[in-house]
Order: C-alpha cells, then sequence, then structure tokens
C-alpha cells in the first residue's frame, strides 16, 4: 500500500466528516470564527483533496458577529441521503443547530434548518424506516439522541442519553452508523488536546443498548512519541473497494517541550481492520515525502477562491475585486487587528516552513501582511508607502520592531517561516521562526526587518480551536493588492 500523504487536508482543517458516492468522497471540517464557513472537499481517492465550496457561503446562512475567536461554527457532520447531501453543524453563537443541504456538494446549500436542541457536534443517521437520528454532545451530559424531521428541524420525541464513553472527559463528536446488522457509535473522548482519543460501541437499535470495544479507547496517540498528536473526533468511510477508512484530526507539535502546534488541527486518514466485528485502525504515521506546494492569486477572477477566509463577515463587506481592476483593494473599517472585524482576508497556514509574499501598494492607506490566531495573538508587517514596520501582540503587550524605508509605490512584503531545529535535551526550543522583511518592486537587495519566536502563535499559548492564518489586512484608509503567493520550502 503506498504511503498516506498525511495530513491529506494541512492546516487547520479540524473535525473531518466524510461520505461517499459512488467512487467519489466528499469531506467537510469546523471554521470556527471565519466566514466562509465549512470548507467542502472531494477526492476520488481519499488521499488528495480539491475544495470545491463552502457549505455556509451567504451572510442568511452564517451570522458571526457575537462570536469569539474559535467560537461560531463547531463541527460538522455531512452525510448523501434521497440524492442529496446534508451537513448538520452548530453555530452556538447564533441560533445553535443548524441543517442545510445541496444537490451539488459544490453549493449552493439551502438556507439553514434550526433545530433547537442544546449542545454541539451534531450527527445525522437514517434508520431502515426513514426515522431520522439526531445524536449530539452536551458539555456535563454526554452524548444524546433525538428522531427529528430533518426538513423542518422539528423534534419529535424528548431527547435521551445514550452511549458516553469510558468515562474520560468530554465526550463528543458522535457518529452512527448501521453496519450489517449492528448499529456502531463512534465518538471522541478525552478533550481535543494530547489525551484525545477515540472510542466505539456497538449496538442492535440507533439508540442501543450499547456495548463498548473492550479495548477502547480504539484510537489514541496520547503517551507517545508518535510525530502525529491529539488523534480524535473521527468519521468512518467504507471504500468502493470494500475498504474501510476512518478520516479524524491530529495535529504536528514541533519545539521542546511541551512542544507547540502552530498549524492548528489538520485532517488525518488510516486504515481500518475489523477484528471481532468491531472497526479498529491503524495508529496515524505522517507523510514521510510531503510534496511541494505553491499557489499564486493575481485577483483577476469576479470572485475570490473559495480558500480565503475573512473575519466574522464576507470579505465583500471590506474588500473589492474590481474597485481596481486586477488587484484585491481592501477598506479599512475603523477595526484593527486587535478587533473582531478588521479588513483582512487571509488562507490557511498549511505547512510547517512556508514563504508568503504580496506586491502591495498602501499609497491611500495603512496595511500589509499579518500572521494571525486571534486578535491577542498576531504578528505583521505593515506599509504606508513610504516606511515599512513590524508589529507583534502577545496577549496584553503589543511592540513595534524593526522598521525600514520603502520606495513610493507598490511594494513587495514577505514572511517567511521556518522550523527551529531542536536538539534532545534542550529547553525552551520554539517550533519554528518567523521572518517579515520587504524586496523593492523594480527588484534589490531584501530587507528584513524581525525575526520572531512561533511560540507565541501557537494553541499551547493562545488557546483556542483554529491554527494560524496568513493574510492582507487595511489599518487605515484603503490599501491594494496585486497578488499574494504562498508556497511550501
Amino acid at each position: 500500500m503506498p504511503a498516506i500523504p498525511n495530513p491529506v487536508i494541512p492546516g487547520f482543517h479540524p473535525d473531518p466528516s466524510v461520505c461517499r458516492v459512488g467512487d467519489q468522497y466528499f469531506l467537510a471540517c469546523s471554521s470556527f470564527e471565519y466566514f466562509p464557513g465549512v470548507p467542502v472537499f472531494r477526492s476520488s481517492d481519499l488521499r488528495a483533496w480539491e475544495q470545491l465550496g463552502n457549505a455556509l457561503d451567504r451572510p442568511s446562512q452564517l451570522k458571526l458577529a457575537t462570536a469569539p475567536s474559535s467560537g461560531g461554527v463547531y463541527a460538522p457532520t455531512l452525510r448523501h441521503h434521497r440524492d442529496r447531501f446534508w451537513l448538520a453543524t452548530t453555530n452556538s453563537w447564533d441560533r445553535g443547530h443548524l441543517i442545510v443541504t445541496a444537490e451539488d456538494p459544490a453549493g449552493p446549500w439551502s438556507d439553514p434548518v434550526i433545530v433547537e436542541l442544546p449542545g454541539v457536534d451534531p450527527d445525522l443517521a437514517w434508520d431502515t424506516d426513514g426515522t431520522c437520528w439526531f445524536t449530539y454532545s452536551v458539555f456535563g451530559d454526554g452524548i444524546l439522541q433525538a428522531p427529528i424531521d430533518p426538513y423542518t428541524g422539528k423534534v419529535l420525541a424528548d431527547p435521551r442519553r445514550v452511549w458516553s464513553g469510558t468515562g474520560l472527559a468530554y465526550p463528543e463528536a458522535p457518529h452512527l452508523y448501521r453496519i450489517g446488522d449492528q448499529w456502531f457509535l463512534l465518538i471522541a473522548e478525552g478533550g481535543t488536546e494530547r489525551g484525545h482519543g477515540v472510542s466505539v460501541a456497538r449496538g442492535p437499535a440507533p439508540g442501543g443498548p450499547f456495548e463498548a470495544y473492550p479495548g477502547n479507547p480504539v484510537l489514541s496517540h496520547r503517551s507517545t512519541s508518535r510525530p502525529v498528536q491529539n488523534t480524535g473526533h473521527a468519521d468512518l468511510v467504507q471504500a468502493a473497494d470494500g475498504s474501510w477508512w476512518m478520516v479524524l484530526l491530529g495535529v504536528r507539535p514541533l519545539g521542546a517541550s511541551p512542544a507547540f502546534h502552530v498549524l492548528g488541527r489538520e485532517t488525518f486518514l488510516t486504515p481500518v481492520r475489523w477484528v471481532d466485528g468491531w472497526p479498529v485502525p491503524e495508529p496515524v504515521a505522517p507523510d514521510p515525502a510531503p510534496v511541494a506546494f505553491g499557489t499564486r492569486d493575481d485577483f483577476d477572477h469576479p470572485t475570490l477562491a473559495p480558500a480565503w477566509l475573512s473575519i466574522r463577515r464576507a470579505s465583500t463587506e471590506a474588500g473589492s475585486l474590481t474597485a481596481r481592476r486586477g488587484w484585491l483593494t481592501l477598506f479599512a473599517t475603523g477595526d484593527s487587528l486587535d478587533g473582531s472585524r478588521p479588513a483582512f482576508v487571509g488562507r490557511r497556514q498549511q505547512h510547517a516552513a512556508c514563504r508568503v509574499r504580496a506586491r502591495v501598494d498602501a499609497g491611500a492607506g495603512r496595511g500589509g501582511v499579518v500572521v494571525r490566531l486571534d486578535e491577542r495573538h498576531h504578528f505583521e508587517i505593515e506599509t504606508n508607502g513610504e516606511e515599512a514596520w513590524c508589529h507583534a501582540r502577545i496577549g496584553p503587550l503589543a511592540q513595534r520592531l524593526g522598521s525600514g524605508r520603502v520606495d513610493r509605490g507598490p511594494v513587495v512584503l514577505y514572511v517567511e517561516v521556518e522550523p527551529a531545529p531542536a536538539s534532545f535535551g534542550t529547553i525552551g526550543v520554539p517550533p519554528d521562526r518567523i521572518r517579515f522583511g520587504f524586496e523593492p518592486d523594480r527588484g534589490g537587495d531584501r530587507t528584513c526587518l524581525a525575526e520572531l519566536d512561533g511560540r507565541y502563535l501557537s494553541t499551547e499559548v493562545a488557546g483556542g480551536f483554529t491554527g494560524r492564518v496568513i493574510g492582507m489586512y487595511a489599518a487605515s484608509g484603503t490599501v491594494a493588492f496585486d497578488w499574494y503567493e504562498y508556497a511550501s520550502t
């Protein structure tokens, strides 16, 4: 079997849910405070994935104005039933659980139907009689279940607790399947940090009674030295050839103790064997030979590609692709990067070593390129068309760093991320170093203004559930971007 190119979807793509239709596979992930919400992918082999769009791409579907960082849209479930795709997820900072549907997973997806139940991590499963079972997690109360009408969201009977795992903290992420004559309930336990794991139970009916797998957790990397950690929040799928697979989240910590993960929780793939009637996944192995990746956007299309993200609102509210043809123009909102709704458009950092370059015209304002984890943890290089400087926000501390004169007119700003070398027994080694600088627009020597410790843009420092996003922003006035390049190095 060829090596799996793990992570199969790198960078901040957590809580994967997968389904198969014919010989094609479809997958959706969480998106939290970013807009659009719930990226949707397609694959023909479970290994190479193409983003088709986002399930929640209109303000009528997704309201995030009050969502804190790492709030907003939580874990989805993606299923195919009666010739339609069904996606259930939770926006706890608006109306809670919601269901959207589409004939084509690339969209458009419907406006949401609301399911008025508490909790997060909803799952949809249909019984042979057509009953739709809605299984979900409630903090402090475990895994609950109720029959619903998925077309209206109406709850048809009182919820009841089903199986909530082995007693570890935070039973969540339920997925319910009928396989053969048994129903299997897959959940996550232990929290989404280093203690994360996958547990499974089976029973004769959707509501059980459930018998736990005697070797639970059926998958966990806790207390191991494996390079992929935090494994959990899994979903099962049977391939067209009859083999079984599991998608799940994991992280790749770097640096010395305690080790830091900076890319967020990523989507991994692992094969599953059936042992005595139980699905038993293999440990997750990282790709030994990752493929180089690069992308460039010249902003020549009428809309942004689906991989672009904004914070809590659509990019069209703060930017335009038509105000200056062939450029992305951002209009400052009065909200800085420390605020909840800055003029920002970015892409996920997906590789431990990478370089970002952008050609910026800030003659009518002030802005630049930022590496963002949340409002209180971000590093950026900024220009006003005459000078460039760096800025670091780490919790309550903010500092302006190196600066330099730039030629009038457009300038190329760059960010370089390089993993820091670690040696056994060395204390305090960061996960990476992040360099910021600029290049003259017409060529010439590059100028590095700052090199910063990447641990301060890690989940272990900042907390939360997201990963780094590297993007463009306007801090004041109008700032235009001619192109943006991202490449692994």
